[in-house]
């Protein structure tokens, strides 16, 4: 029987960091190995978003982050910009999924038009071209039409785009609330069991 392969998980310098920590936090609660990348502007708005202040370089990340999500040793592997070495940048090795959370118009952009200057575009060409599920998370308003055309260039190959986009049918009472429902949606696209909102039930 084969292992099941990591979920990898970018985080660009959108806003909409509690969705990313929170999705986080249920893979590691679900035991998924997890592969994480995070650009520096994400790092960034985590800092302003959020109470975690993860350090700049990739060990420190990596260490903060397995503490801050209560995830085992090595369960957690965070990957640099440039490290063209790791498992995500190889068709050869790819993760079972992917997702961008949040996501930049710039990385969706870079996405749609095959451009792999930096790991987290690698990945996610690799992602495509192996037929994978890739999930991109985009918290942007308004969009241009340039936006539009990048995300239906996208979608017509497969990517999911799931746009940060709450609903209101559960009556939510806290921000909480609100991002949970966007994280089950994720979660439940990756297959992965989770409790956090309920299901509609008419």
């Amino acid at each position: 029987m084969k292992p099941i392969k990591p979920i990898a998980i970018a985080l660009t310098g959108a806003s909409g960091m509690p969705y990313a920590i929170t999705l986080l936090k249920e893979l590691a609660k679900s035991q998924e190995k997890i592969y994480v990348m995070i650009s520096q502007a994400a790092n960034t708005v985590i800092t302003m978003e959020t109470d975690l202040n993860l350090g700049s370089d990739t060990k420190a990340i990596e260490k903060n982050l397995t503490q801050y999500l209560g995830a085992k040793d090595g369960q957690i592997e965070v990957f640099s910009k440039n490290q063209w070495t790791a498992p995500v940048a190889s068709g050869s090795n790819p993760p079972r999924a992917m997702v961008v959370c949040p996501c930049t118009m710039s990385t969706l952009s870079a996405i749609a038009h095959g451009s792999a200057d930096n790991l987290m575009h690698r990945a996610a060409d690799v992602v495509i071209k192996e037929q994978k599920k890739l999930i991109l998370v985009p918290r942007e308003t308004p969009y241009s039409a340039i936006h539009l055309e990048n995300m239906l260039k996208l979608s017509r190959l497969g990517v999911v785009i799931m746009d940060a986009n709450p609903a209101f049918y559960q009556n939510p009472k806290t921000i909480d609330d609100l991002v949970n429902f966007v994280v089950a949606r994720i979660l439940d696209h990756l297959d992965v069991d989770t409790d956090l909102a309920p299901p509609w039930q008419g």
